[in-house]
């Protein structure tokens, strides 16, 4: 009985961590999405700031593994990142179009090339 109450205790106190940990400045994020993530990158002994702006192809985990991965196409090539929207390394996220897609996961995307990878935006009613 002692046993089961000191691990209820250590659940408590972990979720607490984590609550401390959440970020509370993040928009709503769906699949389709085309956002742009300011990330802090470390070259040598500097830190900048490197904006990588694509479209949210899926959502992955809760909480404080809740990560996104954004695909774009850099100079022909087709670039996908994925990014821990809770971590201390983005320094923001900034939702610039909300796509209309149908799927969670939007794999679809890697087939297509140019204005065939490109999804309508979804209306929003204001």
């Amino acid at each position: 009985m002692a046993a089961q109450l000191s691990q209820e205790r250590r659940v408590h106190v972990l979720d607490e961590i984590v609550q401390d940990q959440l970020r509370s400045d993040l928009p709503e994020l769906a699949a389709g999405d085309t956002v742009k993530v300011s990330a802090k990158v470390v070259e040598g002994n500097r830190e900048r700031i490197q904006v990588f702006e694509g479209t949210v192809m899926r959502l992955r985990g809760g909480g404080i593994t809740r990560s996104i991965t954004v695909r774009r196409i850099a100079s022909g090539v087709g670039v996908e990142r994925t990014f821990k929207i809770n971590s201390p390394r983005i320094d923001k996220i900034e939702v610039t179009r909300h796509g209309q897609v149908r799927r969670a996961q939007l794999y679809f995307l890697r087939d297509r090339v140019g204005k065939a990878a490109t999804l309508r935006e979804r209306r929003t009613n204001a």
